[in-house]
């Protein structure tokens, strides 16, 4: 069975083929950075992030965009609020959505656009959908889009089925607005002070002002894969659910208006919520956690990963300390598999038949998990089915070989959901050796072999405190040891390891 899609403008789940195979044009509506990105942005991500890894390693050549909005009335607002410009509130959250971005293993785009450096192509846009009747001058100097005139507009969000509001009495200038009843859309905004003030304003053939929210997409879209490819219509275009209306059913209406084209994105998918404790994610609610608190935390990326992964993209799910808890401990299950797993298996050694099963049956289930509509959970399920019969398999002295070590390789690429973790097991007879205490840095050199043998020593220093019942000692040099990334933990057996976090 080959990719299948659910696609919010059928309803249905529908089989996948792009325009122009191999390549696949994916388009993702990325942050306004206008603040930190929180875990309920970034779930929308790592959804779009195993979209593109499954392509790609379904063998599609994948062309990915995701835009970062840099000026809407969000941004103009804060900058406003704080006495800057926009350039100089969005750069530091920039920033820090790329760092975000690496920590969670997102694999980068391959173009950011900022809606700022597009500014001729929104002009271009607007000035087309004046020439042909779909946009119109308000009186108060804004364009707008007369959404009168284009008959398919509420296909996407089936707006079909509630009223209508066109013209004056149903019009908006704001960039979010009521989700219940279409209206006429601001395409571009006359410039007002506080634009001015926030270098929020550029002159245009209709008026100084700024783009709206909705045509920056549009307009940024298009010029890219327009240049790129020649083409104007998307196969792939992505966002939360709160996206379907008003901003992607706007997306669509101006897009189609513009090229002439039936259709913007020929798919079009969307991602659920995060809720915190069964509460949407809020500053209202106080309960805003971002990907950075996570990382402070030391929440290992691979978690978070395996907690997406393991609730399907289109339905809710629910972040709480007790499935955090549960995700942290399945991702260093895996991590302590794949070291397992990597260290049994011998170059040209000849495999164990029931790890060839094994690996086949692994392959078998992922691919049909994810090609049903991007089925996470069952992919997941099918992963620790594999790790469940080769730790067995291990255990009974069986060797894993290529095709083995093959599939868990392809499957960790795709999930990267795995704790990438390096472990130092030491037994309690191991205590004499190794450096004494008042000879050892409180500080690890700075290449990694010499970080390695600098948290071996200091390990080997806690189980002797321990050994002497020192345990104020061996509590100091846990917390040393905790400050530079390493974690300790104490087995049953008396032994204790030692694993480097990230």
């Amino acid at each position: 069975m080959g990719l299948a899609l659910y696609n919010t403008l059928t309803r249905r789940i529908d089989p996948f083929a792009p325009l122009a195979p191999p390549r696949v044009t994916l388009y993702s509506c990325g942050p306004t950075v206008w603040n930190y990105a929180h875990i309920g942005n970034f779930r929308t991500f790592l959804f779009v992030d195993l979209l593109r890894r499954w392509l790609e390693a379904s063998g599609y050549e994948v062309y990915h965009i995701m835009n970062l909005t840099d000026v809407d009335d969000r941004i103009i607002k804060e900058a406003a609020r704080r006495g800057s410009t926009i350039e100089a509130l969005v750069s530091p959250f920039i920033t820090a959505f790329l760092e975000d971005r690496d920590y969670l293993r997102l694999e980068p785009a391959h173009d950011y656009p900022r809606a700022t450096e597009f500014i001729g192509a929104m002009v271009r846009l607007v000035e087309r959908l004046l020439e042909n009747g779909t946009a119109y001058r308000g009186e108060d100097g804004s364009v707008y889009f007369s959404i009168a005139k284009f008959p398919a507009y509420g296909r996407l969000s089936q707006l079909d089925r509630r009223e209508l509001k066109a013209g004056a009495s149903g019009r908006v200038s704001s960039d979010e607005y009521s989700k219940e009843q279409a209206q006429d859309f601001v395409l571009w905004k006359a410039a007002r002070p506080e634009d001015e003030s926030a270098h929020a304003a550029w002159d245009a053939p209709f008026g100084r002002g700024r783009p709206g929210w909705h045509l920056e997409c549009s307009a940024m879209a298009l010029d890219l894969i327009g240049q790129r490819f020649g083409t104007r219509v998307l196969d792939i275009h992505t966002g939360g659910v709160d996206l379907i209306f008003p901003h992607h059913e706007d997306e669509i209406a101006q897009s189609c208006a513009f090229t002439g084209e039936s259709a913007f994105a020929r798919f079009w998918l969307h991602g659920e919520f995060l809720s915190v404790r069964g509460t949407k994610m809020s500053k209202r609610f106080g309960n805003i956690t971002t990907a950075r608190d996570l990382r402070e935390d030391g929440v290992d990326a691979g978690a978070i990963r395996l907690l997406v992964y393991q609730t399907h993209y289109r339905q809710k799910l629910d972040l709480t300390d007790e499935a955090l808890a549960a995700a942290r401990e399945g991702a260093r299950r895996l991590g302590a598999f794949a070291l397992r797993l990597e260290k049994s298996g011998v170059a040209g050694a000849s495999e164990a038949p029931e790890f060839s099963e094994a690996a086949a049956q692994l392959e078998s289930d992922f691919a049909q998990a994810l090609n049903d509509d991007l089925n996470a959970p069952r992919a997941v399920a099918a992963l620790f089915d594999f790790v469940s019969t080769g730790n067995r398999l291990l255990d009974e002295g069986k060797p894993p070989g290529g095709p083995a070590l093959d599939a868990w390789r392809w499957t960790d690429r795709v999930l990267a959901a795995t704790t990438r973790a390096q472990t130092i097991a030491l037994s309690a007879d191991s205590i004499p050796a190794g450096k004494e205490s008042d000879e050892l840095p409180e500080t690890p050199p700075g290449d990694k072999a010499s970080q390695e043998r600098w948290a071996e020593d200091w390990a080997r220093q806690r189980l002797a405190a321990k050994s002497r019942r020192d345990f104020k000692a061996a509590d100091r040099i846990r917390a040393l040891l905790l400050a530079q990334g390493w974690e300790v933990r104490d087995r049953k057996d008396g032994a204790v390891e030692v694993v480097r976090k990230g």
